[in-house]
């Protein structure tokens, strides 16, 4: 499939996952290869943290206006732009309100702590407002493609399915229309969908199994491929005895050296089976297709390594029927 395509599937995506298995990771390099491909990309972080601006080398948190993210003129001939914000509820809040000429009173809400009691009072609403910011963002056409880094996966559940409690709980009334909007761009495929992240373990992959199902069932949300991050690489050359290519290769190695490369292959095979007994029972509860991305073995990930998992999930795009 077509990189521009698949990224024009849906207007918003949603790219949620268990914490740790690389989400944040995963949505800069889905909008770093729309970018390339020629979109206008609008990244969408739902805290102050700097998770996404390091990805891309810089130093500032985002903040609630969008900026740039990376120069236009390094995407390529045919890039498109790459921009990122943070949608808090207080922001969403402030500015709702003063579209409506209540500003002030907005703010007080916010700094009195006033909008904490609201949310303890109304559960959904702050959920409610951020998606109510995102879908004006969607509709206003900000951007050809909105990539959300969704909170982790228990909370990501909280946050797409709010929508529908605060639905059924307003009889009337401003909350209850902004509910309403929210909603029904969550259950149109072509305005909204989720990618579930995911490493090669038992229980990432039982819990994403778990999301998928409640996000069909309770939310009806379109769901994308799943994201298999952290990949081990197959390499056939493991499975060499480690003394015989190095007789054939004509070089010395001393005893003690070979078992620790023996120990290091047989430990990467294992890896392998494991990785492949849970990509196979994965396949079986969940009949979704798969972008399987390599293990990337840094401490920190910054714009080398985005560009490599950018590339890989590229070709594992292209590779979709």
């Amino acid at each position: 499939m077509d990189v521009a395509e698949f990224c024009t599937q849906s207007n918003v995506v949603v790219v949620a996952g268990k914490g740790g298995v690389g989400k944040t990771t995963v949505t800069a390099a889905l909008g770093l290869i729309g970018a390339r491909a020629g979109l206008r990309v609008l990244l969408v972080g739902l805290d102050d943290q700097l998770g996404l601006p390091a990805l891309f080398g810089q130093t500032e948190p985002l903040a609630y206006e969008a900026a740039p993210l990376v120069p236009d003129c390094s995407l390529g001939p045919g890039g498109g732009s790459l921009i990122g914000q943070v949608i808090t509820s207080e922001a969403a809040l402030l500015e709702y309100l003063g579209d409506h000429g209540l500003r002030r009173v907005a703010k007080r809400l916010v700094q009195t702590g006033t909008l904490d009691v609201i949310a303890t009072a109304i559960p959904g609403i702050r959920e409610v407002l951020v998606l109510g910011k995102l879908k004006q963002l969607e509709l206003a056409g900000a951007a050809d493609l909105i990539v959300v880094d969704a909170p982790a996966t228990g909370h990501a559940l909280t946050f797409l399915t709010s929508s529908s409690g605060v639905l059924d709980a307003a009889r009337g009334g401003p909350l209850r229309s902004q509910a309403q909007a929210v909603v029904e761009m969550l259950s149109d495929g072509k305005r909204c969908s989720v990618i579930l992240v995911t490493v090669p373990e038992e229980t990432p992959i039982n819990e994403l199994v778990q999301s998928a199902y409640q996000l069909e069932d309770e939310v009806g949300i379109k769901l994308g491929p799943v994201v298999v991050n952290n990949c081990f690489p197959t390499n056939q050359s493991l499975r060499v005895d480690p003394a015989t290519a190095a007789r054939e290769d004509g070089l010395q190695v001393d005893q003690r050296a070979l078992h620790v490369i023996e120990e290091a292959a047989a430990f990467a095979l294992n890896q392998v089976q494991l990785q492949q007994d849970q990509l196979a029972r994965l396949s079986d509860a969940l009949a979704i297709p798969r972008l399987i991305l390599p293990s990337v073995f840094v401490a920190s990930a910054g714009p080398s390594e985005l560009a490599q998992i950018a590339d890989a999930l590229a070709e594992a795009i292209g590779a979709l029927a």
